[in-house]
Protein backbone atom coordinates (compact mmCIF):
# COMPACT_ATOMS: atom_id res chain seq x y z
CA UNK A 1 0.00 0.00 0.00
CA UNK A 2 1.34 3.26 -1.29
CA UNK A 3 1.93 5.74 1.92
CA UNK A 4 1.35 9.42 2.08
CA UNK A 5 4.87 10.43 3.98
CA UNK A 6 2.33 13.35 5.39
CA UNK A 7 1.05 12.22 8.48
CA UNK A 8 -0.70 15.89 10.30
CA UNK A 9 -4.08 17.35 9.31
CA UNK A 10 -2.12 20.97 8.82
CA UNK A 11 -3.89 22.34 5.57
CA UNK A 12 -1.23 23.42 3.02
CA UNK A 13 -2.62 26.76 1.06
CA UNK A 14 -4.46 25.30 -1.84
CA UNK A 15 -3.11 27.96 -4.22
CA UNK A 16 -0.29 26.21 -4.00
CA UNK A 17 -1.08 22.66 -5.70
CA UNK A 18 -0.43 24.31 -8.79
CA UNK A 19 -0.36 21.93 -11.58
CA UNK A 20 1.24 19.54 -9.22
CA UNK A 21 -0.68 16.07 -8.65
CA UNK A 22 -3.42 16.41 -5.72
CA UNK A 23 -5.02 12.63 -5.05
CA UNK A 24 -7.65 12.07 -2.53
CA UNK A 25 -4.81 11.07 0.10
CA UNK A 26 -3.61 14.64 -0.60
CA UNK A 27 -7.17 16.21 0.19
CA UNK A 28 -7.80 13.69 3.50
CA UNK A 29 -4.69 14.58 4.47
CA UNK A 30 -4.47 18.32 4.51
CA UNK A 31 -7.88 19.59 4.14
CA UNK A 32 -10.54 16.86 5.35
CA UNK A 33 -9.31 15.07 7.77
CA UNK A 34 -7.55 11.56 7.54
CA UNK A 35 -9.91 10.70 10.74
CA UNK A 36 -12.75 12.21 11.86
CA UNK A 37 -16.47 12.07 12.87
CA UNK A 38 -17.66 10.95 9.60
CA UNK A 39 -15.21 8.46 9.43
CA UNK A 40 -15.97 6.99 12.58
CA UNK A 41 -19.45 6.81 11.27
CA UNK A 42 -18.52 4.99 8.93
CA UNK A 43 -16.18 2.63 10.78
CA UNK A 44 -19.28 1.94 13.49
CA UNK A 45 -21.40 0.44 10.56
CA UNK A 46 -18.34 -1.09 8.83
CA UNK A 47 -18.57 -3.03 12.03
CA UNK A 48 -22.01 -4.63 12.61
CA UNK A 49 -21.33 -5.82 8.98
CA UNK A 50 -18.17 -7.60 9.90
CA UNK A 51 -19.40 -8.75 12.58
CA UNK A 52 -22.80 -10.17 10.36
CA UNK A 53 -20.03 -11.36 7.60
CA UNK A 54 -18.16 -13.26 10.94
CA UNK A 55 -21.91 -15.26 11.77
CA UNK A 56 -22.47 -16.67 8.23
CA UNK A 57 -18.67 -17.09 7.22
CA UNK A 58 -18.71 -19.07 10.63
CA UNK A 59 -22.24 -20.54 11.18
CA UNK A 60 -21.81 -23.89 9.51
CA UNK A 61 -19.22 -25.02 12.64
CA UNK A 62 -21.95 -25.29 15.03
CA UNK A 63 -24.93 -25.93 12.43
CA UNK A 64 -23.69 -29.05 11.02
CA UNK A 65 -20.81 -30.36 14.00
CA UNK A 66 -20.48 -33.60 14.63
CA UNK A 67 -22.74 -35.06 17.25
CA UNK A 68 -21.67 -38.19 19.40
CA UNK A 69 -23.47 -41.61 18.80
CA UNK A 70 -23.90 -44.96 19.40
CA UNK A 71 -25.44 -47.85 17.69
CA UNK A 72 -29.03 -49.09 18.51
CA UNK A 73 -28.72 -52.47 20.17
CA UNK A 74 -32.02 -54.08 18.93
CA UNK A 75 -31.42 -56.60 21.17
CA UNK A 76 -31.54 -54.53 23.84
CA UNK A 77 -33.19 -50.77 22.74
CA UNK A 78 -36.47 -50.25 23.14
CA UNK A 79 -38.92 -47.99 20.96
CA UNK A 80 -37.60 -44.89 22.78
CA UNK A 81 -33.57 -45.59 23.29
CA UNK A 82 -31.51 -44.21 26.23
CA UNK A 83 -28.55 -42.19 25.59
CA UNK A 84 -26.39 -44.44 28.00
CA UNK A 85 -28.04 -47.49 29.72
CA UNK A 86 -25.76 -49.18 31.93
CA UNK A 87 -25.32 -52.38 30.02
CA UNK A 88 -23.51 -50.16 27.17
CA UNK A 89 -20.30 -51.43 27.53
CA UNK A 90 -21.93 -54.95 26.73
CA UNK A 91 -22.45 -54.17 23.46
CA UNK A 92 -20.34 -51.05 22.32
CA UNK A 93 -16.19 -51.13 22.28
CA UNK A 94 -14.76 -48.86 24.52
CA UNK A 95 -12.23 -46.34 23.54
CA UNK A 96 -11.43 -44.78 26.55
CA UNK A 97 -12.29 -45.09 30.29
CA UNK A 98 -15.60 -43.15 29.81
CA UNK A 99 -16.29 -42.74 25.92
CA UNK A 100 -17.30 -45.58 23.91
CA UNK A 101 -17.14 -46.22 19.80
CA UNK A 102 -19.53 -44.02 17.99
CA UNK A 103 -19.69 -46.06 14.79
CA UNK A 104 -19.49 -49.94 15.60
CA UNK A 105 -20.96 -52.45 18.02
CA UNK A 106 -20.17 -56.10 18.52
CA UNK A 107 -21.76 -58.97 17.23
CA UNK A 108 -24.41 -61.27 18.05
CA UNK A 109 -23.15 -64.26 20.36
CA UNK A 110 -25.21 -66.48 18.05
CA UNK A 111 -26.91 -66.26 14.47
CA UNK A 112 -30.26 -66.08 16.52
CA UNK A 113 -30.63 -62.07 17.53
CA UNK A 114 -33.30 -62.09 20.44
CA UNK A 115 -34.92 -59.28 22.50
CA UNK A 116 -34.25 -59.50 26.10
CA UNK A 117 -35.76 -58.24 28.88
CA UNK A 118 -36.02 -54.41 29.03
CA UNK A 119 -34.05 -54.05 32.31
CA UNK A 120 -31.39 -56.76 31.07
CA UNK A 121 -28.83 -56.90 28.48
CA UNK A 122 -26.25 -59.39 29.21
CA UNK A 123 -22.38 -59.58 27.84
CA UNK A 124 -23.41 -63.10 27.03
CA UNK A 125 -25.48 -61.43 23.85
CA UNK A 126 -22.78 -60.19 22.62
CA UNK A 127 -19.60 -61.50 20.79
CA UNK A 128 -16.21 -59.22 21.67
CA UNK A 129 -14.37 -60.53 19.43
CA UNK A 130 -16.80 -59.70 16.25
CA UNK A 131 -17.20 -56.05 15.66
CA UNK A 132 -19.79 -54.66 12.89
CA UNK A 133 -20.86 -51.47 12.13
CA UNK A 134 -24.14 -49.65 13.26
CA UNK A 135 -27.36 -50.47 11.32
CA UNK A 136 -28.59 -47.36 13.06
CA UNK A 137 -27.91 -44.42 15.07
CA UNK A 138 -28.99 -43.32 18.53
CA UNK A 139 -27.53 -39.32 18.96
CA UNK A 140 -26.49 -37.44 21.89
CA UNK A 141 -28.60 -34.40 20.89
CA UNK A 142 -30.81 -33.29 17.99
CA UNK A 143 -28.29 -29.74 17.73
CA UNK A 144 -26.86 -30.71 14.55
CA UNK A 145 -28.13 -30.75 10.97
CA UNK A 146 -26.23 -33.77 11.63
CA UNK A 147 -29.36 -35.33 13.00
CA UNK A 148 -31.69 -34.15 10.32
CA UNK A 149 -29.86 -34.95 7.82
CA UNK A 150 -28.69 -38.72 9.48
CA UNK A 151 -24.94 -38.07 8.87
CA UNK A 152 -23.42 -39.93 12.02
CA UNK A 153 -20.56 -41.48 11.43
CA UNK A 154 -20.67 -39.88 7.40
CA UNK A 155 -17.90 -37.47 8.38
CA UNK A 156 -16.68 -36.87 4.78
CA UNK A 157 -20.42 -35.81 3.55
CA UNK A 158 -20.81 -33.52 6.79
CA UNK A 159 -17.39 -31.78 6.21
CA UNK A 160 -18.11 -31.35 2.64
CA UNK A 161 -20.53 -28.95 3.49
CA UNK A 162 -17.82 -26.65 5.07
CA UNK A 163 -15.71 -26.81 1.85
CA UNK A 164 -18.59 -26.64 -0.51
CA UNK A 165 -19.05 -23.18 1.48
CA UNK A 166 -15.52 -22.36 1.03
CA UNK A 167 -15.61 -22.89 -2.68
CA UNK A 168 -18.50 -20.67 -2.66
CA UNK A 169 -16.58 -17.50 -1.55
CA UNK A 170 -14.29 -18.23 -4.21
CA UNK A 171 -16.95 -17.92 -6.71
CA UNK A 172 -17.79 -14.33 -5.27
CA UNK A 173 -15.45 -12.72 -6.02
CA UNK A 174 -15.83 -12.30 -9.82
CA UNK A 175 -19.91 -11.25 -9.27
CA UNK A 176 -18.92 -8.99 -6.23
CA UNK A 177 -16.21 -7.32 -8.63
CA UNK A 178 -18.52 -6.80 -11.70
CA UNK A 179 -21.47 -5.81 -9.42
CA UNK A 180 -19.16 -3.12 -7.69
CA UNK A 181 -17.42 -2.04 -10.95
CA UNK A 182 -20.76 -1.62 -12.70
CA UNK A 183 -23.00 -0.41 -10.10
CA UNK A 184 -20.71 1.03 -7.53
CA UNK A 185 -19.39 -0.47 -3.84
CA UNK A 186 -22.48 0.83 -2.16
CA UNK A 187 -24.79 -1.54 -4.12
CA UNK A 188 -22.32 -4.67 -3.89
CA UNK A 189 -22.03 -4.23 -0.21
CA UNK A 190 -26.23 -3.92 0.21
CA UNK A 191 -26.42 -6.75 -2.49
CA UNK A 192 -24.00 -9.10 -0.90
CA UNK A 193 -25.64 -8.25 2.79
CA UNK A 194 -29.42 -8.55 2.29
CA UNK A 195 -28.60 -11.67 0.01
CA UNK A 196 -26.30 -13.36 2.86
CA UNK A 197 -29.70 -12.50 4.80
CA UNK A 198 -32.83 -13.78 3.06
CA UNK A 199 -30.89 -17.33 2.04
CA UNK A 200 -29.60 -17.77 5.72
CA UNK A 201 -33.07 -17.92 6.74
CA UNK A 202 -34.63 -20.07 4.02
CA UNK A 203 -31.99 -22.44 5.29
CA UNK A 204 -33.95 -22.79 7.99
CA UNK A 205 -36.63 -25.19 5.98
CA UNK A 206 -33.77 -27.34 4.06
CA UNK A 207 -34.62 -30.71 4.55
CA UNK A 208 -32.35 -32.37 2.48
CA UNK A 209 -28.55 -32.92 2.27
CA UNK A 210 -28.25 -31.38 -1.64
CA UNK A 211 -30.74 -28.92 -0.33
CA UNK A 212 -28.76 -27.73 2.04
CA UNK A 213 -25.31 -27.57 0.71
CA UNK A 214 -26.83 -25.40 -1.95
CA UNK A 215 -28.25 -23.36 0.06
CA UNK A 216 -24.69 -23.20 1.70
CA UNK A 217 -23.26 -22.60 -1.62
CA UNK A 218 -25.72 -20.45 -2.65
CA UNK A 219 -25.63 -17.72 0.31
CA UNK A 220 -21.28 -17.62 -0.18
CA UNK A 221 -21.71 -16.80 -3.56
CA UNK A 222 -23.98 -14.07 -3.57
CA UNK A 223 -23.74 -13.14 -0.70
CA UNK A 224 -19.88 -13.17 0.92
CA UNK A 225 -18.30 -10.44 -1.22
CA UNK A 226 -19.35 -7.94 1.44
CA UNK A 227 -16.81 -7.68 3.92
CA UNK A 228 -14.47 -7.24 1.19
CA UNK A 229 -16.75 -4.45 0.23
CA UNK A 230 -17.29 -2.93 2.75
CA UNK A 231 -13.40 -3.03 3.98
CA UNK A 232 -12.37 -1.29 0.30
CA UNK A 233 -15.48 1.33 1.19
CA UNK A 234 -13.94 2.25 4.68
CA UNK A 235 -10.23 2.48 3.32
CA UNK A 236 -11.14 4.62 0.68
CA UNK A 237 -12.70 7.06 3.62
CA UNK A 238 -9.76 7.23 6.37
CA UNK A 239 -6.32 8.76 5.50
CA UNK A 240 -3.10 6.82 5.09
CA UNK A 241 -2.30 7.61 8.47
CA UNK A 242 -5.56 5.03 9.65
CA UNK A 243 -5.08 2.16 7.43
CA UNK A 244 -2.79 -0.17 8.89
CA UNK A 245 -4.87 -0.06 12.33
CA UNK A 246 -8.39 0.41 10.12
CA UNK A 247 -7.69 -2.80 8.41
CA UNK A 248 -6.99 -4.49 11.73
CA UNK A 249 -9.71 -3.21 13.32
CA UNK A 250 -12.17 -4.63 10.54
CA UNK A 251 -9.88 -7.85 11.29
CA UNK A 252 -10.70 -7.57 14.85
CA UNK A 253 -14.83 -6.77 14.58
CA UNK A 254 -14.64 -10.28 12.43
CA UNK A 255 -13.49 -12.15 15.38
CA UNK A 256 -15.34 -10.60 17.83
CA UNK A 257 -18.52 -11.51 15.48
CA UNK A 258 -17.10 -15.34 16.01
CA UNK A 259 -17.02 -14.78 19.50
CA UNK A 260 -20.37 -13.41 19.64
CA UNK A 261 -21.23 -16.32 17.65
CA UNK A 262 -19.98 -18.69 19.79
CA UNK A 263 -21.85 -17.29 22.88
CA UNK A 264 -25.07 -17.09 20.74
CA UNK A 265 -24.63 -21.16 19.84
CA UNK A 266 -24.36 -21.76 23.29
CA UNK A 267 -27.69 -20.40 24.37
CA UNK A 268 -29.10 -21.50 21.15
CA UNK A 269 -27.99 -24.83 20.05
CA UNK A 270 -30.36 -26.00 17.82
CA UNK A 271 -29.15 -25.44 14.10
CA UNK A 272 -32.52 -24.34 13.10
CA UNK A 273 -33.09 -21.75 15.62
CA UNK A 274 -29.81 -20.97 15.73
CA UNK A 275 -29.74 -19.81 11.80
CA UNK A 276 -32.81 -18.06 12.51
CA UNK A 277 -31.25 -16.14 15.05
CA UNK A 278 -28.10 -15.34 13.42
CA UNK A 279 -29.93 -14.24 9.87
CA UNK A 280 -33.12 -12.30 10.67
CA UNK A 281 -31.20 -9.00 12.36
CA UNK A 282 -29.30 -8.79 8.74
CA UNK A 283 -32.05 -8.24 7.09
CA UNK A 284 -32.08 -5.00 7.82
CA UNK A 285 -28.49 -4.54 5.86
CA UNK A 286 -31.41 -3.51 3.29
CA UNK A 287 -31.09 -0.11 4.82
CA UNK A 288 -27.29 0.30 3.79
CA UNK A 289 -28.00 1.30 0.85
CA UNK A 290 -29.29 4.63 1.73
CA UNK A 291 -26.97 4.49 5.31
CA UNK A 292 -23.53 4.32 3.25
CA UNK A 293 -22.02 6.91 1.30
CA UNK A 294 -20.90 5.50 -2.09
CA UNK A 295 -17.26 5.25 -2.58
CA UNK A 296 -15.48 9.08 -3.63
CA UNK A 297 -12.94 6.80 -6.31
CA UNK A 298 -16.14 4.90 -7.80
CA UNK A 299 -17.50 8.14 -8.39
CA UNK A 300 -14.28 9.26 -9.46
CA UNK A 301 -13.85 6.27 -11.61
CA UNK A 302 -17.01 6.85 -13.92
CA UNK A 303 -16.51 10.34 -14.47
CA UNK A 304 -19.41 11.65 -11.90
CA UNK A 305 -17.20 14.45 -10.39
CA UNK A 306 -20.06 16.06 -9.17
CA UNK A 307 -21.29 13.54 -7.04
CA UNK A 308 -17.94 12.86 -5.60
CA UNK A 309 -17.64 16.38 -4.78
CA UNK A 310 -20.72 16.84 -2.67
CA UNK A 311 -19.55 13.97 -0.87
CA UNK A 312 -16.15 15.03 -0.28
CA UNK A 313 -17.74 18.49 1.13
CA UNK A 314 -20.31 16.23 3.00
CA UNK A 315 -17.09 14.79 4.83
CA UNK A 316 -15.69 18.11 5.12
CA UNK A 317 -18.43 19.59 6.93
CA UNK A 318 -18.86 16.56 9.35
CA UNK A 319 -15.54 16.77 10.68
CA UNK A 320 -15.43 20.70 10.46
CA UNK A 321 -13.21 21.43 8.47
CA UNK A 322 -13.77 22.75 4.65
CA UNK A 323 -12.36 21.74 0.97
CA UNK A 324 -11.62 24.49 -0.97
CA UNK A 325 -13.04 24.70 -4.57
CA UNK A 326 -9.18 24.98 -6.49
CA UNK A 327 -8.55 21.54 -4.70
CA UNK A 328 -11.79 20.00 -6.01
CA UNK A 329 -10.82 21.16 -9.41
CA UNK A 330 -7.32 19.57 -9.20
CA UNK A 331 -8.58 16.19 -8.13
CA UNK A 332 -10.62 16.48 -11.17
CA UNK A 333 -7.60 17.00 -13.14
CA UNK A 334 -5.76 14.89 -11.74
CA UNK A 335 -8.56 12.13 -11.91
CA UNK A 336 -8.94 13.00 -15.34
CA UNK A 337 -5.14 12.93 -16.07
CA UNK A 338 -4.85 9.28 -14.82
CA UNK A 339 -7.43 7.66 -17.34
CA UNK A 340 -5.51 9.14 -19.70
CA UNK A 341 -2.75 7.36 -18.53
CA UNK A 342 -4.49 4.13 -17.62
CA UNK A 343 -6.02 3.78 -21.21
CA UNK A 344 -2.48 4.54 -22.73
CA UNK A 345 -0.81 1.79 -20.53
CA UNK A 346 -3.97 -0.57 -21.72
CA UNK A 347 -3.00 0.18 -25.20
CA UNK A 348 0.73 -0.37 -24.65
CA UNK A 349 0.09 -3.42 -22.91
CA UNK A 350 -0.83 -5.63 -25.64
CA UNK A 351 2.51 -4.51 -27.40
CA UNK A 352 4.27 -6.27 -24.09
CA UNK A 353 5.66 -10.03 -23.64
CA UNK A 354 2.63 -11.73 -21.13
CA UNK A 355 3.04 -10.99 -17.85
CA UNK A 356 4.33 -14.99 -17.53
CA UNK A 357 7.10 -14.50 -19.94
CA UNK A 358 8.18 -11.27 -17.73
CA UNK A 359 8.36 -13.19 -14.48
CA UNK A 360 10.46 -15.87 -16.12
CA UNK A 361 13.03 -13.00 -17.56
CA UNK A 362 13.11 -11.89 -13.70
CA UNK A 363 14.37 -15.14 -11.80
CA UNK A 364 13.72 -13.18 -8.05
CA UNK A 365 9.96 -12.34 -9.75
CA UNK A 366 9.67 -16.05 -10.45
CA UNK A 367 11.17 -17.29 -6.98
CA UNK A 368 8.54 -14.89 -5.22
CA UNK A 369 5.44 -16.44 -7.39
CA UNK A 370 6.46 -19.75 -6.26
CA UNK A 371 6.73 -19.64 -2.65
CA UNK A 372 3.89 -16.65 -1.85
CA UNK A 373 1.30 -19.05 -3.03
CA UNK A 374 2.36 -21.52 -0.21
CA UNK A 375 2.26 -19.26 2.31
CA UNK A 376 -1.09 -18.59 1.90
CA UNK A 377 -2.35 -21.85 1.24
CA UNK A 378 -0.64 -22.46 4.69
CA UNK A 379 -2.06 -19.64 6.40
CA UNK A 380 -6.24 -20.33 5.24
CA UNK A 381 -5.22 -24.09 6.02
CA UNK A 382 -4.40 -23.77 9.33
CA UNK A 383 -6.13 -20.19 10.80
CA UNK A 384 -9.53 -22.01 9.57
CA UNK A 385 -8.55 -25.47 10.42
CA UNK A 386 -7.64 -24.70 14.22
CA UNK A 387 -11.04 -23.13 14.47
CA UNK A 388 -13.08 -25.74 13.13
CA UNK A 389 -11.14 -28.66 14.96
CA UNK A 390 -11.75 -26.19 18.50
CA UNK A 391 -15.15 -27.55 18.66
CA UNK A 392 -13.87 -31.07 18.57
CA UNK A 393 -11.73 -30.55 21.38
CA UNK A 394 -12.03 -31.88 25.10
CA UNK A 395 -14.46 -29.36 27.13
CA UNK A 396 -17.05 -27.26 26.46
CA UNK A 397 -17.24 -26.75 22.39
CA UNK A 398 -18.54 -23.31 21.92
CA UNK A 399 -16.29 -21.88 24.97
CA UNK A 400 -13.06 -23.75 23.00
CA UNK A 401 -14.47 -21.73 19.93
CA UNK A 402 -15.19 -18.32 21.62
CA UNK A 403 -11.85 -18.55 23.14
CA UNK A 404 -10.31 -19.53 20.45
CA UNK A 405 -11.55 -16.65 18.02
CA UNK A 406 -11.02 -13.91 21.13
CA UNK A 407 -6.93 -14.64 20.59
CA UNK A 408 -7.16 -13.92 17.28
CA UNK A 409 -7.68 -9.92 18.63
CA UNK A 410 -4.00 -9.67 19.56
CA UNK A 411 -2.66 -11.52 17.46
CA UNK A 412 -3.48 -8.83 14.75
CA UNK A 413 -2.52 -5.89 16.91
CA UNK A 414 0.81 -7.69 17.69
CA UNK A 415 1.23 -7.74 13.92
CA UNK A 416 0.04 -4.16 13.48
CA UNK A 417 3.01 -3.08 16.17
CA UNK A 418 5.58 -5.57 15.44
CA UNK A 419 5.55 -4.87 11.77
CA UNK A 420 7.54 -2.02 11.91
CA UNK A 421 9.84 -2.87 14.55
CA UNK A 422 11.43 -6.15 13.46
CA UNK A 423 10.87 -6.49 9.93
CA UNK A 424 8.01 -8.44 7.95
CA UNK A 425 10.51 -11.59 7.53
CA UNK A 426 10.74 -11.63 11.05
CA UNK A 427 7.30 -11.44 12.21
CA UNK A 428 6.17 -14.32 9.51
CA UNK A 429 9.68 -16.43 10.11
CA UNK A 430 8.41 -16.48 14.46
CA UNK A 431 4.32 -16.39 13.87
CA UNK A 432 5.01 -19.44 11.49
CA UNK A 433 7.15 -22.01 13.91
CA UNK A 434 5.70 -20.56 16.97
CA UNK A 435 2.12 -22.20 15.12
CA UNK A 436 4.05 -25.55 14.13
CA UNK A 437 6.01 -25.60 17.68
CA UNK A 438 2.77 -25.44 19.34
CA UNK A 439 1.24 -27.85 16.85
CA UNK A 440 3.68 -30.38 17.54
CA UNK A 441 3.43 -29.63 21.28
CA UNK A 442 -0.61 -30.31 20.78
CA UNK A 443 0.33 -33.86 19.61
CA UNK A 444 2.17 -35.02 22.74
CA UNK A 445 -0.10 -33.49 25.25
CA UNK A 446 -1.70 -36.39 27.48
CA UNK A 447 -5.41 -36.07 27.40
CA UNK A 448 -5.90 -35.16 31.00
CA UNK A 449 -4.53 -31.71 30.69
CA UNK A 450 -7.20 -30.36 29.31
CA UNK A 451 -6.29 -26.52 30.53
CA UNK A 452 -2.50 -26.90 28.91
CA UNK A 453 -3.56 -28.46 25.85
CA UNK A 454 -6.01 -25.57 25.57
CA UNK A 455 -3.17 -22.89 26.18
CA UNK A 456 -0.91 -24.67 23.54
CA UNK A 457 -3.98 -24.67 20.98
CA UNK A 458 -4.45 -20.65 21.71
CA UNK A 459 -0.85 -19.75 21.50
CA UNK A 460 -0.96 -21.88 17.93
CA UNK A 461 -3.86 -19.95 16.71
CA UNK A 462 -2.36 -16.26 18.11
CA UNK A 463 0.68 -16.83 16.10
CA UNK A 464 -1.05 -17.23 12.85
CA UNK A 465 -3.49 -14.93 13.16
CA UNK A 466 -0.42 -12.62 13.76
CA UNK A 467 1.04 -14.01 10.13
CA UNK A 468 -2.80 -13.36 8.90
CA UNK A 469 -2.56 -9.93 8.97
CA UNK A 470 1.49 -9.90 7.80
CA UNK A 471 1.29 -11.77 4.76
CA UNK A 472 -1.10 -9.05 3.16
CA UNK A 473 1.24 -6.37 3.50
CA UNK A 474 4.02 -8.49 2.49
CA UNK A 475 3.08 -10.16 -0.69
CA UNK A 476 2.18 -6.69 -1.50
CA UNK A 477 5.50 -5.32 -1.19
CA UNK A 478 6.94 -8.18 -2.82
CA UNK A 479 5.25 -7.21 -6.29
CA UNK A 480 5.34 -3.93 -8.33
CA UNK A 481 2.94 -1.36 -8.91
CA UNK A 482 2.41 -2.13 -12.44
CA UNK A 483 1.57 -5.98 -11.72
CA UNK A 484 0.51 -5.75 -7.66
CA UNK A 485 -2.64 -6.67 -8.37
CA UNK A 486 -2.65 -9.40 -10.72
CA UNK A 487 0.21 -10.94 -8.71
CA UNK A 488 -1.75 -10.29 -5.19
CA UNK A 489 -4.28 -11.77 -6.50
CA UNK A 490 -2.90 -15.13 -7.77
CA UNK A 491 -1.25 -15.85 -4.08
CA UNK A 492 -4.57 -14.99 -2.83
CA UNK A 493 -6.95 -17.48 -4.91
CA UNK A 494 -4.45 -20.02 -4.61
CA UNK A 495 -4.61 -19.71 -0.86
CA UNK A 496 -8.38 -20.22 -1.41
CA UNK A 497 -6.93 -24.03 -1.49
CA UNK A 498 -6.20 -24.26 2.08
CA UNK A 499 -9.49 -22.90 3.21
CA UNK A 500 -11.50 -24.98 1.23
CA UNK A 501 -9.48 -27.96 2.50
CA UNK A 502 -9.99 -26.84 6.28
CA UNK A 503 -13.28 -27.91 6.55
CA UNK A 504 -12.57 -31.68 5.84
CA UNK A 505 -9.70 -31.74 8.17
CA UNK A 506 -11.90 -33.23 10.89
CA UNK A 507 -12.99 -36.11 8.30
CA UNK A 508 -9.31 -36.25 7.46
CA UNK A 509 -8.80 -37.08 11.13
CA UNK A 510 -11.55 -39.82 11.74
CA UNK A 511 -10.36 -41.74 8.54
CA UNK A 512 -6.52 -41.91 9.27
CA UNK A 513 -5.46 -41.08 12.72
CA UNK A 514 -7.29 -38.52 15.23
CA UNK A 515 -4.03 -35.68 15.38
CA UNK A 516 -3.29 -35.93 10.93
CA UNK A 517 -4.65 -32.70 11.09
CA UNK A 518 -2.26 -31.08 13.56
CA UNK A 519 0.73 -33.11 11.79
CA UNK A 520 -0.06 -31.83 8.72
CA UNK A 521 -0.53 -28.06 10.47
CA UNK A 522 2.88 -28.51 11.83
CA UNK A 523 4.42 -29.93 8.27
CA UNK A 524 3.29 -26.62 6.64
CA UNK A 525 3.88 -23.91 9.25
CA UNK A 526 7.57 -25.32 9.33
CA UNK A 527 7.86 -25.27 5.39
CA UNK A 528 6.47 -22.00 4.88
CA UNK A 529 8.57 -20.12 7.86
CA UNK A 530 11.65 -21.63 5.56
CA UNK A 531 10.19 -20.41 2.55
CA UNK A 532 10.23 -16.90 4.01
CA UNK A 533 13.98 -16.88 4.04
CA UNK A 534 14.01 -17.24 0.29
CA UNK A 535 13.08 -13.59 -0.06
CA UNK A 536 13.77 -10.27 0.45
CA UNK A 537 12.70 -7.68 3.66
CA UNK A 538 10.38 -4.74 2.34
CA UNK A 539 10.73 -2.88 5.43
CA UNK A 540 11.47 0.66 5.26
CA UNK A 541 11.81 0.41 1.53
CA UNK A 542 10.23 2.19 -1.37
CA UNK A 543 7.42 0.24 -3.50
CA UNK A 544 8.41 -0.59 -6.41
CA UNK A 545 7.20 0.42 -10.04
CA UNK A 546 8.75 -2.31 -12.19
CA UNK A 547 9.59 -5.91 -12.15
CA UNK A 548 13.20 -4.48 -12.83
CA UNK A 549 12.96 -2.52 -9.38
CA UNK A 550 11.53 -5.34 -7.58
CA UNK A 551 13.90 -7.71 -9.06
CA UNK A 552 16.15 -5.38 -6.59
CA UNK A 553 14.12 -5.64 -3.92
CA UNK A 554 16.67 -6.83 -0.84
CA UNK A 555 19.81 -4.96 -2.47
CA UNK A 556 21.57 -2.83 -0.41
CA UNK A 557 21.43 -0.08 -2.65
CA UNK A 558 17.81 -0.23 -3.20
CA UNK A 559 15.81 2.70 -2.44
CA UNK A 560 15.01 3.57 1.14
CA UNK A 561 11.42 5.17 1.92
Amino acid sequence: MDKITTEGNVAEDPESYGKQKVTLDTILVNEIGQFGKFQLRAVILAAVIAIFAAWSASEYVFTTARITTRCVIPECDGPQPEWSPYWLPNAIPATGSSTFDNCQRYGNSSALSRQVESNTCPSSLFDRNSVRPCEDHVYENTHSVAYDLDLACDEWRRSLIGTIRTFGTLTALPITGYVSDRWGRRVALTLNAFNTAWMGVVRFWSNTYIGFMLSEFFEATFGSGGFSSNYIMLMELMGPKYRVAGGALMNTCFSVGCVLMGLIAWGVPNWRYLTITLYIPQLLTILYFWLVTESIRWYMSKGRFDESDAVLRKMAKANGTTVSEKSLQALRDTALQEAKEKALEEELKGQEPWLIVQIFQHKPILLRVLVSPVWWVTTTFIYYGLSINAVNMSGNRYLNYVYVSAVEIPGYWSAVFLLGRIGRKAVLILGFWICAACQIAYIFMPDNLYPVSLTVYLIGKFSIAMVMTSIYVYTTELYPTKHRHSLFAYSSMIGRIGSMVAPLTPAIGTQWFEDLPFVLFASFALLSGGLIFLTPETRDTKLPDTLEEASQLGNKNYIKK
